[in-house]
């Protein structure tokens, strides 16, 4: 029937029953919008299914879901305030439709090869596209795919008493429709489906009569089934393909769960959003529940947060001292080598963005990013002394790290602090398999030498080890470490600071806290330019016999750039330690030029 005959014919047909909501098809979209609109108060949805089945029939009397089986839909039309939607069996007059009709794409195939390393192109009698085979009962079926069709297939071929494995690489649980939510997590609490929400086959291979699915995953072994079916990409068919006019699209009663493949701009959203745009273009006196967030969705699957954790962690948290609620000092020791480091080196730390935050901040583009690691490189810091009192040498088994957390601000929003700030002793972690950095002692010329240390904040992380070690070698020179903070709580080692200047002559600690009601607000500059320095180290700030060492803030470092090869350096503004340390005859120190200011900056 064509558009224009539907449209002339509508309003005759239009004698048929009143409904709330239509939902054309019964797959996972379909059944979870009607089931939300009955609990939101929604007296009358009918759900028509042309396949003559829906995606999990044991739902419908669950919920009391009217539903009409092979009905064909003829037409869709609008008039007055209503919708008119034409069957093979008859009209229904509605507030509202939903299109959740899906179909295999026919672009779509098998992402695999065969054994003899062919692309798969043609289903065999053992590896299907989406249909499985006709006897399940005790059988092992594989199901591969990711998406809410996939779910429909393995929880069809389970409900049937199949033993199912359901290979879901790249699955992300906030993207599934409710229904296949729930399903899924019921299935696998019941037993009755193991889920990998990391692997898939890349290869398909034969023993004898059964298939054998060679997985991109080394900790999933190769397995034999008796049968592997693919579950297909899904597209939704276009308006005129439904014979839908536009009238009813212009009407905003007709929404689409899914953009159609014909690439028309229709009312659509996905999963969990279309019941809920639905709902407040067409039904206004309804009092909608916020859905749950999309980390609350994801962290109900355990079973692929812990898949995520196994496949990228390699670390233990070993300790975690909390300096103050935003401070802490963490230890980590990696599940196999050792930790061999230069003092002043630096590694890098991961947590995934599945990982709870300790705010309420939403990473920008999470959907797309959930299953990978956050990482951020961190100088190795150092606990100075043992617990015997002796000054400690480097450890080989385990990491120390000091760490703030960085808060979120409408400019930037932190990844890894706001998610490590919720570890504890025990918890996984990843640790990057590499120590690295220049920012070590091995330019220091001899013992006599001068050695002083700027830091901000954490940033006298690296200083603590290099400290270390020079007193445990037996350094003569003076050596002074200076560090600002907002106030004194901000100074995670202290204590043993003080100890050290204790048992050495030699060493000096200047920590300046600039918040603090009781101490004048001074910056690193100023012990420079206010002769503090010089003070505490006993002699002249003499670049002849004393190497700087800085790591912080930028602004305090104030790296100079080249400016042309013979206009000289350009410094930033405002003026940093580099640029008044040149002043004086100091030469930065670079891979093609030394020198004896080093500086290492963390943000």
């Amino acid at each position: 029937m064509a558009q224009q005959d539907f449209a002339q014919n509508s309003a005759a047909s239009a004698s048929g029953s009143d409904y709330d909501l239509i939902v054309l098809g019964g797959s996972a979209g379909g059944l979870s919008v009607a089931i939300s609109s009955l609990r939101s108060g929604l007296s009358r949805v009918r759900v028509i299914a042309p396949e003559g089945s829906v995606a999990f029939p044991g739902l419908v009397p669950e919920n009391k879901i009217e539903v009409g089986y092979r009905e064909q839909i003829l037409a869709i039309d609008a008039t007055d305030d209503l919708l008119v939607v034409t069957t093979d069996q008859r009209s229904y007059r509605t507030r509202g439709c939903l299109v959740s009709l899906r179909r295999r794409d026919p672009n779509w195939q098998p992402p695999v090869a065969l054994a003899d390393g062919e692309q798969m192109s043609e289903p065999t009698s053992a590896v299907t596209v989406d249909q499985l085979p006709e006897r399940l009962n005790d059988r092992d079926i594989l199901v591969v795919g990711h998406t809410n069709h996939a779910v429909e297939l393995a929880a069809e071929a389970a409900d049937a008493g199949a033993g199912v494995v359901l290979a879901a690489g790249g699955l992300d649980p906030a993207r599934l429709a409710p229904a296949a939510d729930a399903v899924l997590r019921r299935l696998e609490r019941e037993r009755r489906l193991t889920v990998l929400y990391r692997a898939v086959p890349d290869e398909i291979g034969r023993h004898g009569d059964y298939p054998i699915a060679f997985f991109n995953d080394r900790r999933t072994p190769d397995l034999e089934f008796d049968h592997i079916v693919f579950a297909s990409e899904r597209c939704t068919p276009g308006p005129e393909e439904l014979n839908i006019t536009a009238a009813a699209v212009d009407s905003g009663r007709l929404w689409f769960n899914g953009a159609p493949e014909d690439g028309r701009e229709v009312p659509n959203g996905h999963s969990w959003e279309v019941g809920r745009m639905l709902a407040d273009a067409v039904y206004p006196e309804l009092e909608t529940a916020e859905p749950p967030s999309t980390l609350r969705r994801r962290v109900r699957h355990q079973s692929a947060i812990e898949e995520l954790c196994a496949e990228h962690y390699n670390a233990t948290i070993t300790a975690f001292e909390q300096r103050h609620s935003d401070l802490w000092v963490l230890r980590v020791r990696p599940d196999h080598g050792d930790t061999s480091h230069l003092p002043g080196q630096y590694a890098s730390l991961g947590l995934g963005f599945w990982e709870d935050r300790v705010d309420d901040h939403v990473d920008p583009g999470i959907d797309d990013k959930w299953f990978k690691l956050v990482r951020r490189s961190y100088s190795i810091s150092h606990s100075m002394f043992e617990p015997s009192g002796y000054l400690a040498p480097p450890d080989t088994e385990e990491l120390e790290f000091y760490i703030v957390l960085v808060p979120a601000d409408e400019q930037h929003v932190s990844a890894l602090t706001p998610r490590l700030a919720r570890k504890k002793v025990g918890d996984r972690i990843y640790l990057g398999p590499k120590v690295a950095g220049r920012y070590t002692l091995s330019s220091v010329p001899g013992p006599e030498t001068a050695v002083v240390f700027f830091a901000t904040g954490t940033g006298e992380a690296p200083h603590n080890s290099m400290i270390v070690e020079l007193l445990r070698k037996g350094h003569t020179g003076p050596i002074v470490s200076t560090v600002t903070v907002r106030n004194w709580a901000d100074l995670g080692y202290l204590e043993a600071h003080r100890s050290l200047e204790e048992r050495f002559s030699n060493y000096r600690y200047l920590p300046w806290p600039t918040r603090e009601a009781d101490v004048p607000k001074r910056y690193l500059q100023d012990l420079i330019r206010d002769g503090d320095i010089e003070e505490a180290l006993g002699r002249p700030l003499d670049p002849l016999s004393t190497h700087a060492f800085l790591c912080g803030n930028p602004a305090m470092i104030g790296l100079p750039e080249a400016d042309g090869e013979d206009s000289g350096l350009t410094f930033p503004e405002p003026t940093g330690v580099i640029e008044l340390l040149v002043e004086r005859g100091f030469t930065t120190d670079t891979r093609e030029t030394p020198g004896n200011i080093h500086f290492e900056e963390y943000w």
